[in-house]
């Protein structure tokens, strides 16, 4: 018992880490490489649907946040919109790579090239779909009217001279993270799950569990290195506001729920046999959950699958109607939108669904 809550905590601990660690070096990469190309994308439909898959694919909500952005002020049209939604992976996508990253591939793969077929077809069919605003209304930080780079950097020795309280405490906490994920601390969790990844039992292969934790300490030490190097506004405003306070208590304790009901689940129940036997109630409860415009309900699934409870193809189905984040501002601007979005969605995963059932994967 006091092992597996080892265990529980030990992969609350790198999940939490690791998404939060990614967040925060997109959050770095969005602000620091705005670039405007609008009026051209604005006239190209071809452009639209690559464009906005290509931004569902971005690990995360930020691309999905863009997408709606762009569709409700008119800079893409509906079907973009719906390859945008259809590609992205949103949060989950960091604890998919993180557990199963060869599946994570293969799924990333068929979102997208289901996004591109959905979103060319749309096109075919919806000669027009109204955006809520103009799109000169579209919104933009005043510093990215006039420059498609914004300063963020100051002299670090300034930095760590005077720091405050939020730099201390990102770089005391991504410290922890790259020692234990570097000693190996982390790693033993994963072997635990039943069934829980081919990957990380193949020790000289690529995206074993040593190797993956070589890289999230790679990517953690450039985050260390970029909080270290920007300045007071940038590391309060964009890294601690946006990023830490809005997603490190809603991401931990999902993620904590989640592992604690998969612990249940597979401590008494036969989790396995009930889902070949109630197979249809777990393709309707990824259906329905899908629903929820936001991140962390999805979570279930993932680490369903992870520890071999549930077959890809119900994974495949929760992925296709989940929109991360980015459906609560669709919701907000354009609940015709919306509606529309979940419609198409719940269309195509029964479209799955039947496909699963018939040829048995």
């Amino acid at each position: 018992m006091l092992e597996e809550i080892a265990d529980i905590l030990r992969n609350t601990a790198l999940i939490t880490c690791l998404v939060m660690t990614m967040l925060l070096l997109i959050e770095y990469i969005n602000v620091t490489t705005r670039t405007s190309g609008l009026d051209r994308l604005r006239k190209s439909k071809f452009g639209q649907v690559l464009v906005a898959t290509l931004l569902g694919v971005i690990p995360g909500c930020l691309g999905g946040f863009a997408s709606v952005s762009l569709f409700t002020h008119g800079v893409v049209n509906f079907g973009a919109l719906a390859a945008s939604m259809i590609s992205t992976m949103g949060d989950e996508a960091f604890v998919m790579f993180a557990s199963f990253p060869l599946q994570a591939l293969l799924l990333q793969g068929m979102l997208v090239i289901l996004a591109l077929v959905v979103g060319y077809a749309i096109n075919l069919v919806v000669k027009q779909f109204p955006a809520p605003f103009a799109h000169h209304h579209l919104a933009i930080h005043a510093a990215d009217e006039h420059h498609h780079e914004e300063k963020v950097s100051s002299r670090w020795r300034d930095n760590l001279k005077h720091i405050s309280f939020q730099r201390a405490l990102l770089i005391g906490g991504l410290g922890l993270f790259i020692i234990a994920a570097l000693s190996g601390t982390l790693e033993h969790a994963h072997e635990h799950g039943r069934a829980y990844s081919h990957a990380h039992h193949a020790k000289n292969f690529l995206f074993s569990e040593r190797w993956l934790n070589l890289l999230f300490s790679a990517v953690a030490i450039a985050v260390l290195i970029i909080i270290i190097r920007v300045n007071e506004h940038f590391l309060e405003q964009h890294l601690w506001e946006h990023v830490i306070k809005k997603h490190f208590t809603k991401i931990f304790l999902w993620t904590l729920g989640a592992l604690v009901v998969i612990a249940f689940i597979n401590h008494y129940i036969e989790a396995q046999d009930w889902v070949k036997d109630n197979l249809l109630y777990m393709y309707l409860a990824a259906i329905l959950i899908g629903l929820i415009p936001a991140s962390g309900s999805h979570l279930v699934f993932v680490l369903m699958f992870a520890h071999g409870n549930i077959p890809f193809s119900v994974l495949l189905v929760n992925t296709i109607m989940q929109d991360g984040h980015a459906g609560i501002p669709l919701l907000a601007e354009s609940k015709r939108g919306f509606i529309y979005m979940k419609a198409i969605k719940i269309v195509i995963a029964l479209i799955v669904v039947s496909g699963s059932l018939w040829w048995g994967f």
